[in-house]
């Protein structure tokens, strides 16, 4: 009788010949799928009393898979959404399974028919230009982190790159002269090219003038001269913001992240009337529909809309209670 394929192989040959050979996933990727597994497998361990590396096939079906994802929403805290992300990178994974052993398509499709959870919609968080600006005046540009966090948050707000893409940008991305740019390589290895403004590049041609740190060419590096974490990039925000706070309460209440300032340049381009076919191409979206949800979050367009409208005539009546027994149903 044959071994069992053990799930360290199969696991070892998914990540490194069908994401990173076959797909040429991106790193983020790469990194939020091994997460995945990472946590799974430190849960399956408590689960079943088993070592990861004597794990079988066998042994991850969807009980157990949807025990985890179910331990990392109530006990983690985890939002719907976030679960969700974990159940994609199981459902690539199986995919990949289904080619390698088809004798196990019972168990696969069981794990692939697990169902994604349904999630609240909220409204896109941005910040108004008051807020941006006290944002970028918090920063002590005497010393050269303040002026690397200005220089960093204004081309994160006027731009709208991702956080990955702040994060991994190199001296030669930034196109100076006529047409000046930045050049990027976003989500689904798609290359995409943002204007730069006037007054950003100003910023930037001086942030080009400071002595280089470290050898990677990092365009906002750390203080080592490495490429800036995710958590690193998150303290700098939380800094600025708290003393921006004392000039603008309003940002004492909001939490400020690449991505916000990411929204808060799709909701200016939206609100100067650019189509939202250009904001789709400006941010890297793969379909205009992702662009969407924006004209929801803008109060400011609705009001616009509201105000061009002709009031409906009416007069207003005088209040009649209800019958009581008709006033208790309709409370239910």
């Amino acid at each position: 009788m044959k071994n069992p394929i053990t799930l360290a192989v199969l696991l070892e040959s998914f990540f490194s010949r069908r994401l990173m050979q076959q797909r040429q996933a991106s790193p983020h990727t790469i990194s939020s799928y091994r997460d995945t597994f990472r946590q799974f497998l430190k849960f399956t361990e408590q689960r079943l009393g088993k070592s990861p590396s004597r794990l079988n096939f066998e042994d991850v079906d969807a009980p157990l898979i949807a025990s985890f994802l179910d331990d990392v929403q109530k006990r983690q805290g985890v939002s719907a959404r976030s679960r969700n992300l974990r159940l994609t990178a199981f459902r690539s994974f199986f995919r990949f399974a289904a080619f390698e052993m088809p004798t196990h398509s019972a168990q696969i499709q069981r794990v692939l028919a697990i169902p994604s959870k349904r999630f609240t919609r909220t409204l896109v968080q941005f910040l108004t230009r008051t807020e941006v600006d006290a944002l970028l005046a918090a920063t002590d540009q005497r010393v050269w982190s303040g002026r690397r966090d200005h220089a960093f948050m204004l081309l994160a707000v006027q731009t709208g790159l991702r956080l990955s893409e702040m994060t991994g940008l190199k001296h030669d991305d930034i196109i100076l002269g006529t047409g000046a740019h930045v050049r990027v390589v976003g989500k689904g290895r798609k290359e995409r090219c943002t204007p730069i403004s006037k007054h950003t590049l100003t910023v930037l041609k001086a942030w080009l003038r400071e002595p280089q740190r470290g050898e990677q060419q990092v365009l906002f590096p750390s203080a080592r001269g490495e490429r800036l974490s995710v958590h690193g990039v998150q303290y700098l925000l939380n800094k600025h913001r708290l003393f921006a706070s004392g000039a603008c309460p309003s940002l004492k209440d909001k939490r400020v992240t690449v991505h916000r300032l990411r929204h808060t340049m799709a909701m200016d381009l939206l609100q100067a009337g650019v189509d939202r076919s250009v904001i789709a191409l400006w941010l890297g979206h793969e379909r205009v529909e992702t662009t969407q949800h924006y004209l929801e979050a803008t109060l400011a367009m609705k009001e616009k809309a509201l105000a061009k409208m002709s009031p409906v005539q009416t007069k207003a009546g005088r209040f009649k209670p209800d019958d009581r027994l008709l006033a208790f149903l309709n409370a239910l």
